[in-house]
């Protein structure tokens, strides 16, 4: 059954953090953001670290193919762990979790060690499924779309974040407080575990399942589908071709994302002759493209369905993620930083646009099984990773890698015109936009009278003398 009193507008309650719907939204995508940095927070200091641990080119490919791997089996599970005890617990327990291997890697002594903890940390990656799942259920049709965009990129947003952010913590323990880059590596780790485990509890006291309860109560009230539904909904998602059509899709686009966020500082350090630092800052220029990039995609998402209902949401992620390749294939080929900038930002900002876009198709997909169709889809971005990993285990130059990589993009965003939706639930879901527009102005005419009253009784006190012009 559908949840109720989802918020019908994002942006103008964005400061409202009354609302239980913008107060979780707020939360999700700053979890997000903490795990995102702490799962690629060793990535912008793999210089140093491969220098300690002397790691081979090698062993650095199965380090990139370590820190996605688990992810695709962690997404799997937690997806059916939100529908079964709510996204509030999935995440706390998760954040809680994953600061401790974020710590520990900091034990590492050789290059088997090094690879279980950067293993165990991907785990963590799992906290993208929840942060969809959680703003889905707090957003009503008209705006899903963006608000999963907009949690998820400001989320991903870590990722660039802390391609500079790392060498600057790490700049902090060896310049400032004179530690060896053995250790400062290993203690930055260890505060950015710190974080996310105080998000974790900070998580269970700021946020509630749905907007009108936890899920406990509502299932207590016969308010949504029992727990023992769960399982088996889950297993009809999985039969659904559609969803792993678009596992296919989000590997095309979130997991190359993925495995630029993992090697993007080491190949402009070692093919543009560039800085630790300055590797890291060319580096977030991708992941920073977030804070706008992939909200477009969700945006447009809610803009194309308003238009042509669910298929121009496919639409719009087949546009996306052909012109995605595109780019990144432009990118492969360029040689030279003032040129490889500007080609790194524009596959960047399509890539982003094109996971945007995703979300916005997932929620609709199957909603007995919502956390089942985030969590296969979700996890198809981290198989794509792992794939695309083995292209950067010293097989091929990396610049033939990223060559590769754009041409499967662009032949995987033809699978869109597969993603289809039947007659009655395209007739379903423009009632539902249709029903969260009405809501929409009601409430803002609801506003706009309150404040004529207002100004109506401020004119009249004024008048009879009861409050000073």
């Amino acid at each position: 059954m559908e949840l109720q009193n989802k918020a019908t507008a994002l942006w103008s309650n964005f400061f409202n953090v009354k609302m239980v719907q913008m107060r979780t939204f707020h939360m999700t995508w700053f979890a997000f953001f903490s795990c995102f940095f702490a799962w690629f927070g060793i990535a912008p200091l793999m210089s140093v670290v491969r220098d300690e641990l002397q790691l081979t080119k090698n062993q650095i490919g199965w380090a990139i193919i370590g820190s996605v791997a688990i992810t695709v089996f962690a997404r799997f599970f937690i997806g059916w762990l939100c529908d079964r005890i709510g996204p509030r617990k999935s995440y706390t327990w998760l954040l809680i979790l994953g600061s401790l291997p974020v710590m520990g890697i900091g034990l590492s002594w050789n290059f088997e060690s090094f690879l279980l903890f950067r293993v165990l940390i991907g785990a963590i990656g799992a906290s993208f499924v929840i942060t969809q799942y959680h703003t889905t259920v707090m957003f009503a049709p008209n705006v899903v779309g963006q608000a999963n965009a907009t949690s998820a990129g400001w989320g991903n947003l870590g990722g660039g974040v802390t391609q500079f952010v790392m060498p600057l913590l790490f700049s902090v323990f060896v310049v400032g407080f004179g530690f060896s880059e053995a250790i400062g590596w290993r203690l930055a780790m260890v505060v950015v575990g710190a974080i996310i485990f105080l998000v974790g509890i900070g998580y269970y006291f700021l946020t509630q399942d749905a907007p009108d309860g936890n899920f406990d109560d509502l299932r207590s009230q016969n308010r949504m589908q029992a727990k023992k539904d769960v399982t088996g909904n889950y297993l009809n998602a999985l039969k659904d071709t559609r969803v792993w059509i678009l596992f296919v899709m989000y590997g095309a686009c979130f997991g190359i994302e993925l495995t630029v966020n993992n090697v993007a500082a080491l190949y402009f350090y070692d093919y543009f002759d560039l800085s630790l630092v300055a590797a890291g800052f060319v580096a977030a220029s991708f992941g920073l493209m977030n804070i706008f990039a992939r909200t477009l995609g969700g945006l447009f998402g809610d803009n194309f369905g308003s238009l042509w209902g669910l298929k121009g949401r496919a639409f719009w992620l087949f546009v996306c993620i052909l012109f995605e390749g595109i780019a990144l294939m432009i990118f492969s080929q360029m040689h030279v930083l003032f040129l490889a900038l500007p080609a790194l930002i524009v596959f960047s900002l399509f890539t982003q646009m094109a996971e945007g876009a995703t979300y916005s198709v997932v929620p609709f997909v199957n909603k007995k099984a919502l956390g089942a169709v985030a969590g296969v889809v979700g996890a198809g971005g981290n198989a794509g990773a792992v794939l695309a990993g083995f292209l950067f285990k010293n097989m091929i130059d990396w610049s033939e890698a990223f060559l590769i990589l754009g041409m499967v993009v662009t032949c995987a965003s033809f699978l869109a015109f597969f993603v289809r939706f039947s007659t009655q639930q395209e007739d379903e879901e423009r009632a539902n936009f249709a029903a969260a527009n009405i809501e929409t102005l009601r409430r803002k005419a609801e506003k706009a009278n309150a404040d004529l009253q207002e100004g109506l009784v401020a004119i009249s006190r004024k008048s009879d003398g009861t409050q000073p012009a």
